[in-house]
């Protein structure tokens, strides 16, 4: 079955980047099957409900419908994220910073740190960034040592690489 098809939206042409760590991947499996666990609960209110007639005005029938599309909906949208899905996998021992990096960079004499994963799992404040943010994209590539610019508006910020680890 395929995940429905809504109508167009600014960005509803654009798919969902597929790159996800394996914790995050794994996370998605298990709520698809605590899903699953609850649909059989939902389906049978919908045909309890069902059985009292005039569905058009039966607004606790109409309730519990919408509640079990939601909940198809849902699961539908995560398996299809799940099978599209790319494991991030950074190549061991490589000095070059890559999707899955954790990289240490010094900006105006503060260090960071900051892991490059996909816009799915980032946490700007826990330093998780994505690849596809400007420093993301800035870093991706490049060795300890070097100096890489991120303009960001109209300012140009400099960054230090200290260190680059591949897990």
């Amino acid at each position: 079955m395929q995940v429905p098809y809504r109508k167009p939206g600014k960005f509803s042409s654009q798919l969902q980047d597929p790159n996800v760590s394996e914790l995050k991947y794994s996370e998605m499996a298990e709520k698809v099957d605590r899903l699953k666990k609850r649909r059989p609960a939902l389906a049978a209110e919908v045909a309890r409900l069902a059985e009292l007639g005039d569905f058009s005005e039966n607004a606790e029938y109409q309730l519990a419908k919408g509640r079990l599309r939601g909940l198809n909906n849902e699961i539908l949208r995560l398996e299809s994220l799940l099978n599209r899905a790319v494991i991030i996998k950074p190549v061991q021992g490589s000095k070059v910073i890559q999707l899955g990096s954790i990289v240490t960079v010094e900006r105006e004499g503060r260090q960071k740190i900051f892991h490059i994963l996909g816009p799915s799992e980032t946490n700007p404040g826990g330093g998780v960034i994505s690849h596809q943010s400007p420093l993301g994209q800035a870093l991706l590539g490049h060795r300890t040592g070097e100096i890489v610019r991120v303009k960001i508006a109209e300012r140009e910020s400099k960054y230090k690489i200290i260190l680059v680890e591949n897990e």
